[in-house]
């Protein structure tokens, strides 16, 4: 009797058997949408019952791993010219952090606006609502110290040229260039793309680094404000003393962390969640 020998990839085995759960699931709740809602659940429910400790190097590496975002950019931008295919090229260097932070499983504070927000609106009680504050204040701080590390590091250590820390410099003084309402608004659709990109990865399998990049691409060529990535840029400038830290705060910190909370968790969360109880009372 012949034996049949598997030689089907480790990588696809493991995408094909989520698939398959996400399917199974999907045979027990009303919608796909719901299997997708229920597997972010869960994931939601793992990362607020996660340790203080834990949270808080996840999210210093995170931090550490978004300032990929700000020399992929400025590296692209100091060796091409300033033209609007320029701009397109060195759009594609904000993807690379993101990249990064998501394949490793690292804590980014846009990601639990979602993530760790559906458990508190599931079973909506005070210790699992202190639980999630908890999470967001420990993966914010973390995240920020992060990537003022990087900043400082990039900005301290002989590693670059004059012209691409002119670069570097480039990308914070346009982001001081919106006004704080600008800040606002633009910091509101990232966070809904952002929060967008977390609800397509369950069911991606394979083609999540392309929804990775789809989505990460559109933020940046709409230059819509992001806390994490751009507090790279903002703090690069003030670490070289082209900005104050009140800019960074009053500035562009807290307008665009609002915005990005708001369009995250206050809009999508809210929708995806009032849809998902929809067709569970049908």
């Amino acid at each position: 009797m012949n034996k049949r020998h598997d030689l089907t990839p480790p990588s696809r085995v493991r995408n094909e058997e989520e698939e398959h759960d996400l399917q199974l699931d999907g045979e027990n709740l009303p919608s796909r949408a719901a299997a997708v809602h229920e597997k972010i659940r869960e994931e939601g429910e793992k990362e607020l019952n996660r340790t203080v400790s834990a949270l808080a190097w996840s999210a210093v590496a995170a931090g550490l791993s978004m300032s990929f975002s700000m020399l992929a950019k400025g590296l692209l931008r100091a060796h091409l010219p300033d033209t609007d295919v320029g701009f397109l090229v060195e759009s594609f260097g904000y993807t690379i952090g993101f990249l990064v932070v998501i394949m490793a499983r690292q804590q980014l504070f846009t990601e639990n606006t979602v993530t760790a927000v559906l458990p508190v609106m599931s079973q909506p009680r005070v210790s699992k609502f202190l639980c999630l504050l908890r999470l967001w204040g420990v993966v914010l701080i973390g995240n920020l110290v992060g990537v003022a590390i990087s900043a400082w590091a990039i900005l301290a250590l002989p590693i670059f040229s004059a012209e691409t820390h002119q670069a570097f410099l480039t990308l914070g003084e346009h982001i001081l260039e919106n006004t704080p309402m600008q800040m606002f608004a633009k910091g509101i659709v990232a966070g809904w793309m952002i929060a967008t990109m977390v609800w397509l990865l369950p069911s991606a399998g394979s083609a999540k680094i392309w929804v990775i990049l789809i989505v990460t691409y559109l933020v940046a060529i709409g230059e819509f404000t992001h806390i994490i990535v751009g507090s790279t840029e903002v703090m690069y400038l003030v670490f070289s003393g082209h900005a104050s830290w009140s800019e960074y705060l009053f500035h562009f910190g807290l307008p665009t962390l609002l915005g990005n909370v708001f369009g995250g968790t206050f809009i999508f969360a809210l929708i995806s969640h009032a849809q998902i109880r929809s067709d569970g009372e049908r």
